[in-house]
């Protein structure tokens, strides 16, 4: 089991807002991407923070992974949001979080926000989270078609945020792993330019994972990445990337 991660800040925005952590020690993996919101600076601290703060808390924590994952999201939560209301320049910031933790045969997946967890096998590509957003609301209540939804101008406006308020739901997810399998996680500034159909195409191409990876960001880059792109990979064989 190996990871490997990148992240762009784009070729319109001046900072990178995303944050992505991966670890691994073989047998278990830990990956989760955030994208922040909130001003020219705050956007990049709460991803940031976000970021530090749950893979700290669920490196300490004991007990189910489901349980794990949930107390390292309210701590990171928290930890935003405090911030947000002690820093008059980072007020009213928050992030988008999809994190996944990955071994024995099984991955878990806990999302807010907008930011994706794919799962991909030689047979297909399917997206494993569901987007907490006004348009994906649209889609599920036939209003929009996904085609329509990808370029819907309101195709940024998220319903649920990290940090912004006090308490927030994270959506858990579980998926048994096959022997021969990847995990994509990744933020809106890949999937809103990105089909699944030519992430999986990429990422079961020739090369390791760092080869993956740089040819989705090549994608993203061609088409004019207007926001900030990050793309972190799992693969559950044992080689290096």
């Amino acid at each position: 089991m190996n990871i490997y991660g990148i992240t762009d800040q784009g070729r319109i925005r001046t900072q990178n807002q995303d944050a992505f952590y991966e670890w691994t020690d073989g047998a278990y993996a830990v990956l989760l991407v955030c994208d922040g919101m909130g001003g020219a600076k705050a956007g990049n601290i709460a991803s940031t923070l976000a970021a530090q703060q749950f893979a700290q808390a669920l490196s300490k924590s004991h007990g189910g992974v489901q349980e794990r994952l949930r107390a390292a999201l309210a701590q990171a939560n928290e930890a935003v949001y405090t911030r947000s209301r002690q820093d008059e320049s980072c007020r009213g910031m928050g992030t988008t979080l999809v994190a996944a933790f990955a071994g024995a045969g099984k991955a878990y997946f806990i999302n807010v926000g907008d930011s994706r967890a794919y799962y991909l096998t030689p047979d297909g590509i399917r997206q494993v989270t569901r987007d907490h957003s006004l348009v994906a609301e649209m889609v599920e209540s036939g209003r929009l078609t996904q085609e329509e939804a990808r370029s819907h101008p309101n195709r940024n406006v998220i319903t649920r945020a990290l940090g912004t308020a006090q308490d927030v739901i994270g959506d858990i997810f579980e998926v048994e792993l096959e022997e021969r399998s990847r995990l994509l996680l990744c933020s809106d500034g890949l999937s809103n330019l990105v089909t699944p159909e030519e992430m999986l195409q990429a990422a079961t191409a020739e090369g390791g994972l760092a080869d993956c990876c740089a040819r989705l960001m090549a994608l993203a880059l061609e088409r004019g990445a207007p926001d900030n792109v990050t793309v972190v990979m799992l693969d559950t064989a044992p080689e290096s990337a």
